[in-house]
């Protein structure tokens, strides 16, 4: 056992994990307490009347195949957020440990911290440098603290849009090893100018990735996403989910996307939401009440203006929806306006301009 697990809550490494039905397709299933007929609006392949897998192997195998890592080395959880949770509960006493964040980030990182009894230790973002972190303020903040167990860190971020450093993550992670783990939510990196950290995942024991099916492939609906670590760590959080978390339709949803002709189609969506995010940031920058338009390396884009709330009033008359994050710390007059198709990108722009 090394530091991996030793970190983690020892009620977790003597975790006994649920003992689930046996899983053998070709039966006859009378040892489940399942229905023996289907819902009359069932429409899925193999049937909702039937538990699904209880941990999808299938699933696991196409996903870490796309993602090029072992299977060994990949959790399948309800996006992101269960892979939040799972690590949270795994790592963190209640009343002991702690996690740090940077924000403004990502706000599941504290809930799912405080709903565990950890403490959140924030190191926030500059501002002034384009909302990037203080990293030795941050190593020193974390070096300082003997509680710190987790670190989460947004490339891009949300709801800023900028994407960390990836040589600097790295080497907070090594600085840390054998006191915290460094867990990276990539949930928007489809649509930034620089790779993945999952390739450093195998050289660097305290790196987590986090990938998600609900942004560039258009599953938020499906609630699908991976941890990506060493097997050492997969294998504590395989002891904590519940078993049959990813439902029938959530396979055969994924299986689907992860198709070459569904994947080329992925790959123009985000071709041509790129271009539809410079072509609003351009025209953001240009319409009154704006003061300024962040740059975004995500699906989004974060806009400063004179007086947010007019802003607010003028989309929801067109029937638009953005987010308001004036009550977050540091943001002001901010708004946070997802990129939509260019006739939505234009009813936007219309709204804002009064022509709406």
């Amino acid at each position: 056992m090394s530091w991996l697990s030793e970190l983690a809550r020892p009620e977790i490494r003597a975790l006994r994990a649920y003992e689930h039905a046996v899983w053998e397709p070709g039966m006859t299933r009378l040892h489940a307490n399942e229905l023996p007929w289907r819902a009359p609006s069932d429409a899925s392949q193999e049937g909702l009347n039937r538990y699904p897998e209880p941990h999808p192997h299938a699933l696991s195998a196409a996903l870490a195949d796309f993602y090029g890592v072992p299977a060994e080395q990949l959790l399948v959880g309800r996006g992101s957020d269960e892979a939040i949770d799972l690590l949270v509960r795994s790592y963190c006493r209640a009343g002991q440990d702690a996690v740090l964040i940077c924000p403004p980030t990502f706000g599941m990182y504290a809930v799912a911290a405080r709903i565990q009894g950890a403490q959140v230790i924030e190191q926030p973002l500059q501002r002034e440098q384009n909302w990037a972190p203080d990293m030795p303020a941050l190593r020193a903040a974390a070096l300082a603290s003997r509680q710190l167990r987790l670190i989460f860190l947004c490339s891009p971020n949300n709801p800023t849009g900028n994407r960390l450093d990836g040589g600097e993550i790295l080497a907070l992670a090594r600085a840390l090893e054998g006191r915290a783990l460094v867990i990276v939510d990539e949930a928007y990196v489809e649509f930034a100018d620089a790779p993945s950290l999952i390739g450093q995942v195998a050289s660097t024991p305290g790196l987590v990735v986090l990938r998600t099916l609900s942004k560039a492939h258009g599953l938020a609906g499906a609630r699908c996403g991976v941890a990506i670590a060493q097997q050492e760590i997969i294998a504590l959080l395989r002891k904590v989910i519940q078993p049959y978390a990813i439902t029938q339709l959530t396979i055969e949803a994924v299986m689907a996307a992860l198709t070459p002709e569904a994947r080329s189609r992925t790959a123009e969506r985000i071709a041509t939401l790129r271009a539809e995010r410079a072509r609003l940031a351009t025209a953001l920058a240009a319409t009154g009440g704006v003061q300024r338009v962040w740059p975004s390396e995500a699906n989004f884009l974060l806009v400063d203006f004179d007086h947010a709330g007019a802003a607010l009033e003028r989309t929801h008359r067109a029937q638009l929806l953005v987010r308001d994050l004036r009550g977050a710390r540091a943001l002001g007059e901010a708004l946070r306006i997802s990129v939509g198709s260019p006739e939505q990108n234009d009813r936007l722009l219309a709204s804002l301009a009064g022509r709406a």
